[in-house]
């Protein structure tokens, strides 16, 4: 997920996420993808991850690194 400069925000809890789409910066198709991990961590899970698919090994990335490859939001 990036922000409106471009950036790369790694984490985020479900107010966050709330803010940014109500500021425009989530839309189109993150709109789903980060409702449905909003709906995960509202139900219990720890965390749930959006990959950047464009990332080679990404998730490979997310499991083995410090930094990952996408958005973590928590609750």
């Amino acid at each position: 997920m990036l922000d409106g400069e471009g950036k790369l925000l790694t984490d985020l809890t479900p107010a966050d996420i709330a803010k940014l789409r109500e500021d425009g910066v989530i839309r189109g198709g993150m709109v789903p993808k980060l409702e449905t991990c909003v709906t995960a961590v509202q139900s219990g899970c720890e965390a749930a991850v959006v990959l950047d698919g464009r990332v080679g090994h990404a998730m490979l990335l997310e499991f083995f690194t410090a930094r990952g490859a996408g958005t973590l939001v928590r609750a």
